[in-house]
């Protein structure tokens, strides 16, 4: 979601006038957007400050500080960074050139942090650098309060987009070439249009499937609570809507997950991803674990090893528990679990994953796979990188002009995190 800020606050500046440049030493506006979800991210918005102090030529540029982390600490971070010019939090970004303009003529600090209900934005205005994907924000904020998440402090209260805004979006990304729509949300999956009564999540995606030239549909990320039979048949009828989920676990111990306040048990999870295989056979899912929460005990952390081993997951994202401002767990859970310990746990956890993610990967040699080409591969030039529908990254030899094409490819070798192949003639 903070990179589809990004691409929006790109927008508003190129309306404003302002061109992006890549030498910060000759920039007139420097913008760092924030994200407060992962840990120390006030202190790298700090360090990364003060490395850009001695950047520039001509005196500084302005500068603004825009996300999490500036809605989270407001007007603090003028007095523990003196060069900051604007702040401005997850709910403003659209008055960002008027503050811009308003501290550069003035010389005053500005600042908006306020809770705005309005999550409309000028269509058209986003500038999208992928030249195959586009992200599409359907809901902003977050009721769930998990008492490790930031995100409800810092994006506010959950506020659904209409769907005709929704749709329009869409068409116009899909008019500039991008064919692969990723709808975004704190809980993505419980989308309800307030335009459109009985329009739920699962609707959604019937109406964008509808739009002509989308080739891929994906989404980030559900609530297991939130999944239903009918989105699950969903993903399994509509060829558009990507063979991938990604069902965040958090952990795999039912009185971690309580404490957690995920509001579902490990047997509840387990059940679900089993309904999920049986109706979607080809559906690859992946997950997000947190390792060292506090109170979590060494039997607890095995449980998450074990959910590890049984699920099978393509991929996982995981991390160490850090202590997030103003939530649940920050006022009432100590850390009870030492910071060689976490790391200690991390590293087994990450291992087991990489060992499971070989040998899917594995299976896929000698067979054939569809992919959407999306770019360049980041370690050769020659090769070219796209996704099959699971969600798995296929390297292979190519042209530049198959980017945005579905094409074949027979699968030669594998790693834990890609396949590599060749194009089908």
């Amino acid at each position: 979601m903070n990179v589809h800020d990004s691409e929006r606050i790109a927008g508003l500046l190129e309306q404003a006038g302002y061109e992006i440049t890549q030498d910060l030493s000759e920039s007139d506006l420097a913008i760092i957007n924030t994200c407060s979800v992962r840990e120390r991210a006030e202190d790298k918005l700090l360090t990364r400050l003060e490395n850009m102090s001695g950047s520039f030529k001509d005196g500084r540029p302005t500068i603004a500080v825009t996300g999490c982390v500036a809605q989270q600490e407001g007007a603090n971070l003028f007095k523990k960074n003196k060069s900051i010019d604007v702040v401005i939090g997850t709910h403003s970004i659209k008055s960002l050139p008027l503050l811009v303009a308003k501290a550069s003529s003035t010389g005053l600090k500005q600042l908006d942090i306020n809770p705005y209900d309005d999550v409309s934005f000028p269509l058209g205005i986003a500038v999208r650098k992928d030249p195959v994907k586009a992200f599409v924000t359907i809901i902003e904020g977050c009721n769930d309060f998990c008492s490790f998440c930031v995100v409800p402090y810092t994006r506010g209260k959950e506020r659904m987009r209409p769907l005709e805004d929704i749709l329009a979006e869409i068409r116009c990304a899909v008019s500039k070439g991008h064919c692969e729509i990723q709808l975004l949300g704190q809980i993505v999956n419980h989308y309800q249009a307030p335009d459109s009564p009985g329009c739920d999540f699962s609707s959604l995606l019937e109406r964008v499937h509808e739009i002509p030239g989308v080739k891929r549909i994906r989404f980030a990320s559900p609530h297991p609570r939130h999944v239903t039979p009918r989105m699950i048949s969903i993903m399994r009828d509509l060829p558009m809507v990507c063979k991938h989920m990604h069902l965040p676990v958090q952990s795999g111990s039912t009185r971690t997950l309580a404490s957690m306040r995920r509001r579902y048990t490990r047997e509840e999870y387990l059940s679900l991803v089993s309904v999920i295989r049986k109706t979607v056979p080809d559906v690859s899912l992946s997950t997000d674990l947190i390792v060292g929460f506090p109170g979590e005990s060494l039997k607890d952390f095995e449980e998450t090893l074990s959910l590890v081993r049984s699920v099978r997951f393509h991929s996982i994202f995981s991390f160490k528990y850090s202590e997030r401002p103003n939530t649940l767990a920050s006022k009432r859970m100590p850390n009870t679990v030492s910071e060689v310990e976490k790391n200690k746990r991390l590293v087994q956890l990450q291992a087991l994953q990489k060992k499971i993610q070989l040998e899917i990967n594995q299976k896929s040699v000698g067979g054939v796979v569809e992919v959407l080409v999306d770019s360049r591969s980041r370690k050769r030039t020659e090769e070219l990188s796209g996704r099959t529908s699971q969600n798995v990254v296929v390297n292979f030899p190519g042209k530049s002009d198959w980017i945005g094409r579905m094409l074949k490819v027979t699968v030669k070798r594998a790693g834990p995190n890609s396949l590599w192949g060749e194009a089908v003639n």
